[in-house]
């Protein structure tokens, strides 16, 4: 009878404690949707601390259909090429992964995504780079011949074109309000298999440790939205979509050592993509915005000057070596020692967060430069040029233009009569870089910046490649001779403008 008199007291006070938890839950509960109801933040933009909505409660339906219609499949016909990867650790979604020394053309796929009903499309430079023909598939399973509008390697973007109306575009948002932590889509056609959706977050911005596997490669703007939607080769080009709909990014790489997706990508934000395809549509060139400063990384300057970095008051920021000519920074005030620290209220913490935020600006447009000198705080409004050192527009130029000249590769016969086994013919001059240095026609090029010349677009390689360096440092080197002297001859060309 005891025993049976403790067993009710448990029960008692047990279906006592559940009914108090059920009540105050309830409460709590009720009191919860009130606040949440009459709260005077809940309002579109808003969102209280502790409220947010549950993972499982996202709906990505809209944002799925609103971009696998826009999202195309790209293939890209290339001339043989006896080109290595090199490139373990890092690794862009371009082609089905075969090697590409083989001596057979190039067919690379990828992806693109549509952003106007005439037809643009942006897409990754490198899954274009070096195309012949480039076909377009759209998701209604229609194929198109593309067109190249322009690119842009130093940030991977180009810009093509189909002809059409009516296309299901998808616009661009704005990437700079994406969060850490906030739900995306990436879209795109990873092994060839069309219209592939896959969800991840935002795992970091402003990602700029992603080209550092690649040597020999290019300076890169890098400030990458990191995420870990799962995307695999053929994505390269793809979209990263908000849960609105809305491009907020082009992805684009992916650190493995398989060639498969382990978890992290990589995508150029959509406000920088959107500003290179609007100068490449208007211009026809990438209208590129300079300080005019000589930068190194406050690390490099701790390591190799530890005099100069005990002296400084920050840690983080860009610090001034030196000048380029005609400097729009040192026009304003900025002297060498200063550590740029901002840039129209943004934080810098290093050289890649600088040219990523420069990258949004056009040359003519003023920017308020914040810098650290010794105690101080300083603010300058500077006026930025472009890497010609003026705010005019820059108009795309072809190698062939720039030097204002044509070629012909020499035949076999003509190497052999001459006694070299390479070299090219200047055929026609017209207002150029050649002409303005007194060569003539009849000239021939062996070499050009040490590189062995044996084709017309072996040279437009070279001034390519001389153009995309420092203004201070774009010179061409020639070397070559006429055949009735046999005399070797040398010019040095500048090729600024």
């Amino acid at each position: 009878m005891k025993t049976l008199k403790l067993v009710l007291g448990f029960l008692l006070v047990s279906l006592l404690s559940a009914s108090v938890a059920i009540g105050t839950y309830s409460y709590l509960n009720k009191k919860n949707e009130n606040y949440s109801s009459d709260h005077p933040f809940n309002q579109s933009g808003f969102r209280a601390v502790g409220y947010a909505t549950a993972a499982e409660n996202t709906d990505f339906t809209y944002a799925a259909e609103q971009s696998v219609n826009a999202v195309v499949h790209i293939k890209s016909v290339a001339k043989p090429s006896e080109r290595g990867r090199n490139n373990r650790g890092f690794d862009f979604f371009f082609g089905d992964g075969s090697p590409y020394q083989q001596r057979q053309p190039q067919v690379g796929f990828g992806s693109g995504v549509i952003i106007s009903a005439d037809g643009y499309i942006v897409t990754n430079n490198h899954v274009i780079e070096g195309a012949e023909e480039i076909e377009v598939k759209t998701n209604d399973d229609q194929v198109y011949k593309a067109k190249l509008i322009g690119n842009d390697d130093a940030i991977d973007i180009a810009l093509l074109k189909i002809e059409g109306s009516n296309f299901h575009a998808l616009p661009f948002g704005d990437s700079d309000q994406l969060k850490v932590g906030e739900w995306v889509l990436a879209v795109g056609n990873p092994f060839n298999l069309t219209s592939t959706v896959t969800a991840g977050i935002i795992s970091a911005k402003g990602r700029n440790e992603v080209f550092q596997a690649r040597r020999n490669s290019p300076e890169k703007i890098q400030s990458y939205i990191q995420t870990d939607a799962a995307v695999n080769p053929g994505n390269s080009g793809g979209a990263l979509v908000n849960t609105r709909g809305e491009l907020v990014g082009i992805n684009t790489a992916i650190i493995t050592e398989s060639r498969s997706f382990v978890g992290y990508s990589f995508a150029i934000p959509g406000n920088i993509a959107k500003k290179i395809v609007s100068d490449i549509k208007q211009y026809g060139a990438v209208q590129r915005a300079m300080l005019g400063i000589y930068p190194r990384e406050l690390p490099e300057v701790k390591e190799k000057d530890p005099d100069i970095y005990n002296k400084l008051k920050v840690s983080e920021g860009v610090y001034v070596q030196d000048f380029s000519s005609n400097s729009a920074s040192q026009k304003a005030g900025i002297q060498s020692g200063d550590v740029i620290t901002a840039i129209d209220g943004v934080k810098v913490k290093n050289y890649p967060d600088l040219k990523a935020l420069l990258s949004s600006h056009n040359p003519g447009e003023k920017v308020d430069v914040q810098v650290q000198r010794g105690d101080a705080v300083r603010n300058f409004t500077v006026e930025l040029k472009n890497d010609q050192g003026t705010t005019e527009v820059i108009v795309q130029k072809t190698p062939k233009d720039i030097l204002g000249a044509t070629f012909r590769e020499l035949s076999r016969d003509s190497k052999m009569r001459l006694g070299i086994n390479y070299g090219i013919e200047v055929t026609e001059l017209t207002n150029g870089k050649l002409r303005s240095e007194g060569i003539k026609t009849g000239f021939i090029i062996l070499t050009a910046n040490d590189n062995r010349i044996s084709t017309p677009e072996e040279l437009e390689a070279v001034v390519a490649a001389v153009l995309k360096k420092d203004p201070d440092d774009r010179g061409l080197y020639i070397k070559g001779f006429y055949p009735n002297s046999r005399k070797m001859e040398y010019f040095a060309i500048n090729l600024n403008d």
